[in-house]
């Protein structure tokens, strides 16, 4: 059983049928296909606004390219210390932009403060020509401890953005579980709540490889196909990536997917925070769950075949346990019953 990420799933059968379906016949290349302007009509829908949308085959390009759109090259990213952008990109947002500077900010439960932030846009910005111009902030939705922003706390920082006149880009790797955890629109937790830009990510979700550039706001896009060609990220057969997006958000897959990883996530917290010697500091929030386990249950698990991450934080022995659409009530028990024997053994209490 592997709880490392759920980059580790295979893809889900809705998606294996829709690509097997977009490799009969030809189609039309570089993305002026059926599938991919069937997607920008479904993301309009979805959004319940005018979208553009631009597929590209990696949350890392997803995410710098949206950077880059918005940020020049002697400009500031704010975003939490801890998020994707800025620890696992192997510096691709600074790359894509030129060199723009990530400024990472520290807030509790990996999300970022309005009022930490409005204090780091001005100390940033205080001095013209000398100082990185502030330009834009980066939420990741759901974060890297495995929350959620409410739309009121995304307003909050969107609030912060117009005021200093910031854009505002949302990393979705996870949006999905976010959404299905506050049981919300997605226009409530995007553009109305002041979402400029998002990074919707589908391959931790089901897709084999697909995640999507998508403008919420008029205007901003200019060029942007222009940056995608360059990055190497216009496929000339867009189809395949496309149609793996279009299962993803046709009939609520990508909900029903992120629905069932969250609920396996709570089962599997739930049972933990049970057992005497287990803490689960946090509340499981969307499909990451952070439970402290001992140094020998750890051993002891790992010899019985579950991989997971240690994880550093503020406690000793905190690891990080993913579920997936793929994740069954057995693989859940089966850890439980593991780390209960494990407790047992080692005499943890």
């Amino acid at each position: 059983m592997d709880l490392r990420s759920d980059n580790v799933t295979g893809a889900a059968p809705e998606i294996i049928r829709a690509l097997a379906a977009a490799a009969e016949g030809p189609a039309e290349s570089y993305g002026a296909d059926p599938w991919t302007e069937r997607l920008r009509v479904r993301l309009c829908e979805v959004f319940e606004t005018d979208v553009e949308v631009f597929p590209v085959v990696t949350g890392t390009a997803a995410n710098a390219l949206a950077l880059w759109q918005l940020v020049p090259p002697y400009g500031a990213v704010f975003c939490h210390e801890d998020s994707h952008a800025n620890t696992d990109e192997c510096g691709a947002p600074e790359m894509f932009t030129g060199g723009a500077k990530m400024v990472g900010l520290p807030g509790p439960a990996g999300k970022i403060r309005p009022d930490a932030l409005d204090a780091a846009v001005r100390r940033t910005g205080y001095r013209p020509v000398h100082r990185v111009r502030p330009s834009a902030v980066s939420v990741t939705q759901a974060t890297e401890c495995g929350t959620v922003y409410t739309a009121d706390e995304v307003r909050a920082v969107a609030d912060v953005c117009r005021r200093h006149g910031l854009a505002l880009h949302m990393d979705g790797a996870r949006f999905a579980n976010a959404l299905v955890s506050l049981g919300c629109r997605p226009a409530d937790l995007t553009w109305r709540a002041g979402v400029d830009v998002l990074s919707l990510g589908a391959t931790k979700n089901g897709a084999w490889a697909a995640e999507a550039v998508v403008f919420l706001r008029p205007g901003l896009s200019a060029d942007f196909a222009e940056r995608r060609k360059r990055a190497g990220h216009l496929l000339s057969k867009m189809r395949f990536v496309s149609a793996q997006l279009l299962a993803y958000v046709e009939d609520d897959l990508w909900c029903r997917n992120a629905a069932h990883a969250n609920a396996m996530a709570r089962r599997l917290g739930k049972s933990l925070a049970a057992l005497p010697g287990i803490e689960v500091p946090d509340p499981v929030q969307a499909n990451m769950v952070f439970p402290i386990l001992p140094r020998p249950v750890r051993e002891d698990l790992r010899t019985a075949g579950f991989a997971f991450h240690d994880w550093p934080s503020d406690y000793d022995s905190m690891v990080r346990l993913v579920t997936s659409f793929q994740t069954t009530p057995d693989d859940v028990d089966a850890f439980i019953a593991a780390t209960a024997r494990a407790l047992a053994a080692h005499a943890v209490v």
